[in-house]
């Protein structure tokens, strides 16, 4: 299975599965844990102080001997001290999000780091494909946190016709069905992140799990337009408060005040209700707290599965 996937032989994996780069969330322990069970497990960099990454990506090496990934936001004011541990460290791959990743690629791809930049829009995908991108990710807007404008399904198809290069369809996948319906779309792997954080391995506080176990198709809700910076996330005091500020035009600086921190304080300590509960759309789907590999296992032969029943159908 798999064996001509241009995805599982770039990135060196037994499974056309990425795990979504999620501050906070994407640690050495859940990214070592997707790695070992066949997909390519992500650290998260995000604002990592570089000496707390320099520990995450040893620890990586310690639990697994599989490939792995690193996530460079390129917003972050920390992202050039990631760039250089990412360098230092050697990591198989490097995935890029909110920003240009020109310089990214230009200085780990000829060490041999695949470079695989996160892509909101054709014009992107194919901007990095002429800067020597291995691969991109074309996230939706049905993804959690930070979001584009373009559904996955729009998108998907149209990045796949666009560009030679490998695509990995993002947002809104959680299982078999949405593995095989971004297949279908032109993409030859899927990222998922929303249902890894409910991973036995996760290391999310146990409330914020329990929130996206609880959530339904219309849990969700996007704020942040007025930074310019969307974010999805799940209902709660802190969107409906922060949805309030922008509806009365509350000046940005007040509004990135009050969205400090709010993430760590979800995930870390646990306050669900005035912390940021980043989560997809299909949260609806994720129903259990399961090990990586149960979770893995599940989508690929769900995926299989419906592959078969679907050829039948046009038989």
């Amino acid at each position: 299975m798999f064996s001509s996937n241009r995805v599982v032989k770039l990135l060196k994996i037994k499974y056309p599965v990425v795990q979504g780069a999620m501050a906070w969330v994407a640690d050495a322990d859940l990214a070592a844990a997707v790695s070992n069970a066949g997909g390519l497990g992500i650290v998260a960099a995000g604002n990592m102080p570089p000496e707390m990454l320099d520990a995450e990506l040893l620890k990586v090496r310690r639990l697994t001997d599989k490939p792995f990934g690193l996530n460079i936001m390129l917003l972050s004011p920390t992202w050039k001290d990631a760039l250089d541990l990412a360098e230092r460290h050697g990591v198989p791959v490097v995935t890029t999000g909110a920003g240009l990743p020109g310089k990214v690629i230009e200085r780990l791809s000829p060490l041999g780091i695949t470079v695989i930049p996160v892509v909101a829009s054709v014009a992107h995908a194919e901007r990095v494909e002429k800067q020597g991108a291995a691969a991109v990710i074309a996230e939706g807007m049905e993804a959690g946190g930070h979001i584009g404008e373009i559904t996955t399904m729009a998108l998907t198809s149209q990045v796949s016709q666009a560009i030679k290069i490998p695509v990995i369809a993002a947002g809104g996948v959680a299982d078999g069905r949405g593995m095989l319906a971004a297949f279908a779309l032109g993409a030859e792997a899927v990222q998922i992140g929303t249902r890894f954080v409910c991973a036995a391995e996760s290391n999310v506080h146990i409330n914020f799990k329990k929130k996206i176990i609880g959530a339904n198709d219309r849990s969700t809700v996007i704020t942040g337009r007025a930074l310019g910076h969307p974010v999805r996330s799940i209902k709660n005091k802190f969107t409906q408060a922060f949805t309030d500020m922008e509806a009365r035009a509350v000046p940005i600086e007040n509004l990135d005040k009050f969205g400090s921190g709010k993430l760590r304080a979800a995930v870390v300590d646990g306050d669900v209700e005035n912390g940021s509960v980043m989560s997809g759309q299909i949260a609806g789907l994720v129903r259990a707290i399961q090990p990586a590999g149960q979770i893995i296992e599940e989508i690929v032969t769900e995926a299989a599965s419906l592959s078969r029943a679907i050829a039948e159908r046009f038989a």
